[in-house]
C-alpha cells in the first residue's frame, strides 16, 4: 500500500507522468543501488530444479524490464529466483516512436508497443562478460531484428544465439511479440519448424557434446486451441525444453470503462487483464504435452493468488512484470512466500 499511495505517484510526478520515464529512472537507480546491496538479500528460499537448473525460488523477472542487462546485480538483491534479460535482437534498434508505453492503473495494465528497444547482442555480450551474471539462473530473450525480412529470420536468431550462449542459462525464443511487424508469423507451423530446427542444431553444435542449453518457446495468449496444440506439437518434435505463457494480448478485455480511451492504443495489453487467459493457457500446455514440458507462467500476477493459480495450472516457475511495476519490490517477496506455503 505505500508504494501504491505514496511512492507511484511521487514517481509518476517527477517524471511528467510518462511512464517510460518511470521506468528508465527506475532502472538507472537500480544499476547503481544494485551493485552495492547483498545478492538474495530479500530472498525466499524456495529452491526448485528445472530445465536441469537449480533456481533458489520459483519467481522471475520476465522479459521487458531489463532488456540490456543493466540492473542485474538488483534483481537478485530484490528477492528474484531467477532474472530473463531481452527481448534482444541481432541489431541494436531503437524501438517504435514514443509515446509507446502507457498505464492503465485502474485496470492494473499496461499497454506497450517498445518493439524491442535493445542494444545489440553483441552489446549484451560484451556487458555480460565485463560485469558477469547475476547470481541466479540468466534467461536471454531473443527475438528478431525489425529490419530483418522474414525470410531471413532464422539467422537473426542464430547470431544472437552464438552471441551469447556463453552467459544464458536457457534461451527464449521470442516469436510472440505482437510490436514487430509480422513476428507472430513465425509461430506458424512451417516457419516454427525451421526455426527450432536451426536454433537446436546450432546449440547442440555450441555445447560441444554437453548438454545444451536449454531453449523455450514464449507463446501469444490470443492463439486459437488448434494452432497451439500445433505449436506444441512443433516444439516436442524439435526438443524444446520448454514454453512459456504468455506474452501480452491484443484484446483488450478487462480495461476500466475510465481507461477506455486508452483501448484503442496499439501494443500488447498486460497486467490483470491477462490474469485468467495465462492460467488458460498454461493448463492448455500441461494437458496438451502430458505435462512433459515445463512452463514458465508470465501474465496478469499481481499477488500470491495469481501465481499459485498458475502453478496449479501446470507451470513450474513464474515470471513478474507488471505486477512489480505497478505494485512495486515487496510483490516479489509477496508472491515467494505465497508459493513457499503452497508445498
Amino acid at each position: 500500500m505505500f508504494f501504491d499511495k505514496i511512492v507511484r505517484p511521487a514517481l509518476y510526478r517527477l517524471s511528467y507522468h510518462d511512464p517510460e520515464l518511470v521506468h528508465e529512472r527506475t532502472i538507472a537507480v537500480l544499476a547503481r543501488l544494485g551493485k552495492l546491496a547483498p545478492r538474495g538479500v530479500l530472498r525466499v528460499d524456495d529452491p526448485v530444479s528445472v530445465l536441469g537448473l537449480r533456481f533458489p525460488n520459483r519467481v522471475g523477472l520476465a522479459a521487458g524490464m531489463d532488456k540490456n542487462g543493466r540492473a542485474l546485480p538488483a534483481w537478485a538483491a530484490l528477492g528474484f529466483g531467477f532474472v530473463e534479460v531481452g527481448t534482444v535482437t541481432r541489431l541494436a534498434q531503437p524501438g517504435n516512436p514514443k509515446p509507446r508505453l502507457f498505464s492503465l492503473p485502474a485496470s492494473d495494465a499496461v499497454i506497450n508497443r517498445m518493439g524491442f528497444n535493445n542494444d545489440g547482442a553483441e552489446a549484451l555480450a560484451a556487458k555480460l562478460a565485463r560485469d558477469g551474471k547475476p547470481g541466479v539462473p540468466l534467461g536471454i530473450s531473443i527475438g528478431k531484428s525489425k529490419v530483418t525480412p522474414l525470410e531471413d529470420a532464422v539467422e537473426d536468431y542464430r547470431f544472437s544465439l552464438r552471441a551469447l550462449h556463453p552467459y544464458a542459462d536457457y534461451f527464449a525464443i521470442n516469436v510472440s511479440s505482437p510490436n514487430t511487424p509480422g513476428l507472430r508469423r513465425l509461430q506458424d507451423r512451417t516457419a516454427l519448424a525451421e526455426l527450432l530446427g536451426e536454433l537446436r542444431s546450432t546449440s547442440l553444435e555450441l555445447a560441444g557434446g554437453g548438454a545444451p542449453t536449454p531453449v523455450l518457446v514464449k507463446v501469444a495468449p490470443d492463439l486459437t486451441d488448434d494452432a497451439l496444440a500445433e505449436l506444441l506439437e512443433v516444439a516436442l518434435d524439435h526438443g524444446v525444453a520448454g514454453i512459456i505463457a504468455t506474452n501480452t494480448t491484443l484484446a483488450r478485455e478487462g480495461i476500466a470503462p475510465a481507461e477506455s480511451g486508452l483501448a484503442g492504443q496499439a501494443g500488447g495489453l498486460s497486467g490483470r487483464p491477462l490474469t485468467t487467459r495465462a492460467a488458460e493457457v498454461a493448463r492448455f500446455v500441461h494437458d496438451h504435452t502430458g505435462g512433459n514440458l515445463p512452463i514458465i507462467g508470465v501474465g496478469g500476477i499481481m499477488g500470491p493468488d495469481d501465481a499459485i493459480r498458475l502453478v496449479d495450472a501446470g507451470a513450474s516457475l513464474v515470471q513478474l512484470y507488471t505486477g512489480f511495476a505497478l505494485h512495486g519490490p515487496g510483490l516479489v517477496r509477496r508472491v515467494s512466500r505465497g508459493l513457499a506455503a503452497r508445498r
